[in-house]
């Protein structure tokens, strides 16, 4: 990295750089969603099992979204699509808060609502963002992407922390009415996100068929990829607000030690964005899995409020480290093969949410089975660094993958 790459605003599209706006409006409602629901759960039920259920009912309901979504994308304009993904996630919430007990049925139906959420948004986010930037742009854009939801990762927690635990006294009606005056405020930043959004210019994909299941055998290594990298997100959401929860019963706690890291990870972010080059990814996505492996090797060995401290700080700096490297190598084999296999780019998009899925699945599972088979201490303790071992052979795929991408790119020049 010692030659700055000459990368700034400046190469971003109008569409381009509103897409990011819109973005960091909406990452002030990402760590509510990530959080502060969670800590909803835990706080109303003490039960583990039960955030990893209402996780699962996002999972699964994402993957369905994404198929929906292919189809909506030949009828509806993609803004509506991709606005009303964000609006999802302010309805799920009042949905969750108008639950008169935290019922196995009232979970599953917010989680999918919430699934139904991500679904529209991050569909139509990854097209979006491989329509409207370049290989060479895409370590900046998602560094600055990173750096925005770090940024509001810190700010976030910190004032939802302290309202809850001063704004509405000590009590539990107290501070679930402080629930709801938040669900509010996620509602008037999803309508500003929207507004913002609609100011772009945006083209749905091209070709209408979207729906594949043979694929170039370079994509069966990207699957590799995403059911590896789906074993870790059955976790990374929810374990944080679980473990803090179970060891400081405080929201507050949680918003600090959430900033601690934060704050680091959003400035490696911006330089890492800023300095590194396309030849740099695995690099960086080799350490942003080490980092997540030694939090999960901390967290199993000392399982106590320190070791929760240090699972999060190393947390939120291997979360970004591995989407700055994650989505480009993942777009960058899309723009290969779509033009390679003359297809809808989508399709590659849907068939990547399966992986992903197929991997949450089974991380959930894992811990779902062993707190059910043991306890749920031992599979907050251990089914991390299962998961976290097992996540190390990404490197060695990924590294498969780059040179299998080279060797097909030179060959196509």
């Amino acid at each position: 990295m010692g030659v700055v790459a000459k990368i700034g605003i400046k190469d971003f599209s109008r569409s381009a750089k509103i897409l990011i706006l819109t973005n960091l409006v909406y990452a002030f409602v990402m760590p509510v969603i990530d959080i502060f629901v969670a800590s909803y759960i835990m706080r109303n039920s003490n039960d583990p099992s039960k955030v990893m259920l209402y996780q699962l009912a996002i999972y699964t309901g994402i993957p369905i979204t994404f198929y929906i979504n292919g189809y909506l994308l030949n009828r509806v304009n993609i803004k509506r699509l991709f606005s009303l993904g964000m609006l999802l996630s302010g309805v799920s919430m009042v949905f969750m808060m108008s639950l008169k007990e935290i019922s196995y049925s009232g979970l599953v139906s917010a989680g999918l609502i919430m699934g139904m959420s991500f679904g529209l948004y991050w569909s139509n986010r990854d097209y979006l963002v491989l329509a409207t930037t370049s290989d060479r742009t895409r370590n900046f854009y998602y560094g600055l992407d990173t750096f925005f939801y770090t940024t509001t990762a810190v700010l976030v927690p910190i004032v939802i922390g302290w309202y809850l635990m001063t704004g509405n006294g000590s009590t539990n009606e107290g501070v679930n009415s402080g629930y709801k005056v938040v669900t509010v405020a996620v509602f008037i930043f999803t309508i500003i996100a929207s507004i913002i959004f609609h100011f772009g210019t945006y083209e749905k994909p091209k070709n209408e068929k979207f729906l594949y299941f043979k694929f170039h055998k370079l994509w069966n290594k990207m699957l590799q990829m995403a059911l590896l990298k789906g074993l870790a997100q059955g976790f990374i959401v929810t374990a944080p607000a679980i473990l803090m929860m179970k060891f400081f019963a405080s929201e507050g706690a949680l918003g600090t030690a959430q900033s601690i890291g934060a704050i680091i990870a959003a400035i490696i972010m911006l330089i890492l964005g800023k300095l590194s080059k396309p030849k740099h990814r695995h690099i960086i996505f080799s350490f942003g899995l080490i980092c997540f492996f030694l939090a999960s090797l901390f967290n199993a060995l000392l399982f106590s409020s320190i070791g929760v401290i240090i699972f999060i700080f190393l947390l939120l700096i291997a979360r970004p480290i591995l989407d700055i490297a994650y989505f480009p190598i993942q777009l960058k084999v899309i723009d290969l093969l779509s033009e390679l296999e003359n297809r809808n780019e989508f399709a590659y998009i849907l068939n990547h949410e399966f992986g992903l899925y197929v991997g949450r699945l089974i991380g959930a599972g894992t811990f779902l089975g062993i707190a059910f088979f043991g306890d749920a201490d031992i599979a907050l303790r251990y089914a991390l660094l299962i998961i976290g071992t097992l996540q190390l052979l990404a490197i060695v795929i990924a590294k498969q993958l780059l040179t299998q991408q080279n060797k097909l790119e030179n060959e196509n020049i």
